[in-house]
């Protein structure tokens, strides 16, 4: 199948299969399709006991988790964890695997190309910190001198097979569309996606928990849930005291809610284009088709001789739409407005030539 073809979530998740065997698709091409881990539910800790009490005959054991207000159900070979988190009654949910936001369901998937080098962002200091749940970020030039740099290194070839990944370089990527329009912000990186720009709710939830403090957080992939509503791990993390929360809404042209963009507390951001999802749930409309930015890729001597080659590349997606949103965000920071401010007025902020929109769907 060639690259550009138009493809469905079943058949993307068959080509993740080879590295993430536990994935399964519930409903394919229906109104309740979501992807899962199989055989995973996630229930808070506190409530352990009464549901494996009530779920006891599909239940196969408890493991902790490093998130402390969540364990995970394993349940037994075959069972099916959306039903059996229905039929429940407690606030058990399944273990959503969220897909990074150039991945692109129902529609055309374009792959990053390269591009010249757009102009390289100012060196400027700010008190702002922008934490960014992505797929690391790499010492590129744009990055290496900065004082706040810490890379968390980008894996380009995970899967073995010749070339790069699709999603490798993401967080290079993203982090440049932060600095072309917030210079001054310090960045927080932290690895949530794989090379192949796949997570899931307990892994995202860490994130969320490991970066508190930031004054803004940007999350670059979502999920659909068979109810279309917010899993709890995820609900319970973005209600946590902490900074502005700024998601990509996603790429499948669909109103369906993706989360965790579409919780109020968060600001969701879509792209410029037919690709992006929409509805009352999208806050904000940035740029996001053909945006050039920082990239690093696979050179010739591959992933084990650590042959890295730095440049630039032009990509689409509400991946990209969403830093420009996070960077207006960290501008109105650093320019003393509330975090509440901020939020309000990201939608009528022009910065660079372009103009987000709010309430646009």
């Amino acid at each position: 199948m060639d690259i550009h073809d138009v493809v469905s979530l079943a058949e993307l998740a068959e080509s993740w299969r080879a590295e993430q065997p536990d994935l399964t698709v519930h409903d394919p091409g229906g109104p309740e399709e979501c992807l899962l881990r199989s055989g995973e539910l996630l229930v808070r800790s506190d409530a352990v006991p009464a549901a494996v009490d009530r779920l006891r005959r599909w239940v196969d054991r408890v493991d902790g988790t490093e998130e402390p207000a969540f364990a995970r159900i394993r349940l037994r070979p075959g069972e099916q964890p959306v039903r059996i988190a229905a039929d429940c009654g407690l606030d058990v949910a399944p273990n959503h695997v969220h897909v990074g936001s150039p991945i692109m369901i129902g529609t055309a998937r374009p792959l990053p190309e390269p591009a010249d080098a757009p102009p390289t962002p100012a060196d400027e200091a700010w008190d702002v910190t922008v934490a960014v749940l992505d797929t690391g970020l790499d010492p590129h030039p744009w990055f290496a001198g900065r004082s706040w740099f810490r890379a968390v290194p980008e894996v380009l070839d995970a899967d073995g097979r010749p070339g790069q990944d699709r999603q490798a370089g993401h967080g290079t990527f993203v982090a440049g569309v932060l600095l072309q329009h917030a210079p001054g912000v310090r960045l927080r990186p932290r690895r949530v996606l794989s090379s192949l720009g796949l997570t899931d709710d307990l892994t995202v939830a860490r994130g969320l928990r490991a970066v508190r403090g930031a004054d803004v957080v940007l999350l670059t992939a979502g999920c659909h849930t068979a109810d279309d509503r917010c899993p709890p791990v995820l609900r319970h993390e973005v209600r946590q005291p902490g900074g502005v929360v700024v998601a990509a809404a996603g790429n499948g042209g669909t109103s369906r809610p993706v989360w965790p963009a579409a919780l109020p507390e968060v600001v969701a951001v879509g792209a410029d284009a037919e690709f992006s999802n929409h509805g009352e749930w999208v806050d904000v409309i940035a740029p996001g088709v053909g945006v050039a930015s920082s990239f690093v890729r696979l050179g010739a001597g591959g992933d084990g001789g650590v042959r890295r080659e730095y440049g630039f590349a032009r990509w689409s997606g509400t991946s990209f739409a969403a830093p420009h949103a996070a960077a207006g965000v960290a501008r109105l920071l650093h320019g003393g407005a509330s975090p509440a401010d901020a939020v309000r007025q990201v939608g009528q902020e022009r910065g660079a030539g372009e103009e987000f929109v709010v309430g646009a769907g």
